[in-house]
């Protein structure tokens, strides 16, 4: 099974996430999702399998959300999926799936959780974090 990222590379979380994947030796699919969404069915199975409400993938930060009043509890998920894919703007990132998991990768780091093979060398963030020692080792 191959590791796919849902990646916006203008996003310094997806951009470390990837970096981290690329650290373990992964070279992933790499899915620009703003530029080529998924479909309605791949959208709802990513939910799913990160074991995450729909709003939970719902991202608010930069995006259309407050124009579009999907803070309303009134929304039901078919119709904030249907925003999603009209917006993909709207979903959250990066989503990652791996032969041992799919994760919304918030923090980052999250994605150590689900990689198959361990980090080969230290790594650290754009913002100078920490989050692999020169071992290969978890920092936190």
């Amino acid at each position: 099974m191959t590791t796919t990222i849902y990646h916006n590379p203008a996003c310094g979380t997806s951009r470390n996430t990837l970096a981290m994947i690329r650290n373990a030796g992964i070279e992933p699919q790499v899915i620009e999702y703003l530029k080529t969404p998924p479909d309605r069915e791949t959208l709802a199975r990513l939910i799913v399998d990160c074991g995450l409400s729909v709003r939970e993938v719902l991202r608010q930060k930069g995006t259309p959300y407050d124009v579009l009043g999907l803070a309303d509890p009134a929304w039901q998920d078919d119709a904030l999926i249907d925003f999603m894919l009209a917006h993909p703007v709207l979903i959250n990132r990066p989503i990652v799936v791996t032969p041992l998991g799919t994760r919304l990768c918030r923090p980052s780091e999250v994605v150590l959780d689900i990689l198959p093979q361990a980090q080969q060398a230290g790594f650290i963030k754009e913002d100078g974090e920490v989050v692999v020692d020169a071992d290969g080792r978890r920092v936190k």
